[in-house]
């Protein structure tokens, strides 16, 4: 019988937290928005809009194309949506834990993120248009790009959390979230940390397709690239989409890097300082999410493929690298 509870527990805990996931997602694109309207001296939309505009858009009418691939076309954007919720399942809101959480809790985001761009480019592809499928390419090697400084990152903070005795397992969220990885390690090791969050940051555009990343998509050069041919409800789930990465990633690293909390900073807990520091956290989530990814698509042009590419392959790629090393220096040298 406590195992049916449990399940159930579970479930209302997993559907109240996506519910929430998906309104805090909305929110702070909206407030985006107006940011990077005022950044540019215009007023901006209300902060409401995003919300405005997907319920507009779940009235209007899906039209595939005649010549797409009906399955696949019509089955990317759930498949995205689906893949972008899980994500949240396994990372912690702050005090409380993974609905979901593993030992392999970061591996799992990465491959979640990774599958939801993939289905993202399957769906440009499906739909039959040309220009779709330029922006479909562009995603894919955008993806091949950030993919290795993202997996050097990951492995690199898990090989510090196993080797300086972090409670917890490496790659767990919840690790990172109890115990400071800045706390763990001397000053060399800070500075490889501070290569390692410069670059978990340069993989943010990438990974959400804004700023100087805004390449699959351009509005200006290829016509909104891997949406150009959606509508109706498809369309509002791919908004969904492109909002929950961007908040994915900033609660990934607000969960790696600012991991201040009032329980720690007072000493004690209880259930009025877990409730702060539930609060608290999505307060850093959406100050992550207002410098790394309105700032960065506000202050930088957009870049051209092959400028992309290299930026990730070589110098953010590298900047990793020199993180690692540094913290190997550093656990290995005490």
């Amino acid at each position: 019988m406590i195992y049916i509870f449990m399940l159930f527990l579970k479930i209302f805990a997993a559907v109240a937290l996506l519910a929430l996931v998906v309104f805090l997602a909305l929110l702070f694109d909206g407030a985006d928005r107006i940011f990077h309207a005022r950044m540019q001296r215009r007023y901006g939309p209300p902060i409401l809009q995003p919300v405005y505009d997907i319920l507009k858009l779940l009235g209007k009418e899906n039209i595939v194309p005649r010549r797409a691939a009906r399955f696949f076309f019509v089955a990317a954007p759930v498949l995205a949506l689906v893949t972008s919720l899980m994500v949240f399942l396994y990372m912690p809101a702050g005090p409380f834990p993974a609905v979901l959480g593993t030992e392999g809790d970061m591996v799992l985001v990465i491959y979640l993120l990774a599958m939801s761009g993939l289905f993202l480019a399957i769906g440009g592809f499906a739909s039959g248009n040309p220009i779709a499928s330029i922006g479909g390419q562009r995603e894919i090697t955008l993806m091949m790009s950030y993919e290795f400084p993202l997996a050097v990152v990951v492995s690199t903070l898990a090989w510090v959390a196993y080797r300086t005795g972090m409670p917890g397992a490496p790659f767990s969220l919840e690790t990172f979230v109890a115990t400071s990885v800045w706390s763990v390690v001397s000053k060399t090791g800070l500075f490889g940390l501070l290569c390692l969050f410069a670059s978990l940051v340069m993989v943010v555009p990438g990974e959400t397709g804004k700023g100087p990343m805004d390449i699959p998509e351009a509005k200006t050069e290829i016509l909104d690239g891997i949406i150009i041919e959606y509508s109706g409800v498809n369309l509002a789930m791919l908004k969904v989409v492109f909002a929950l990465r961007s908040f994915a990633l900033s609660v990934f690293i607000t969960s790696l890097f600012v991991p201040l909390s009032f329980e720690g900073m007072f000493g004690f807990g209880g259930f009025f300082v877990d409730m702060l520091d539930f609060v608290f956290f999505w307060v850093k989530v959406f100050v992550v999410q207002m410098l790394f990814v309105t700032l960065m698509r506000t202050a930088f042009g957009r870049f051209k493929i092959q400028q992309a590419s290299r930026f990730y392959i070589t110098r953010v790629a590298g900047l990793s690298v020199a993180g690692m090393i540094l913290l190997s220096i550093d656990v290995l040298c005490r």
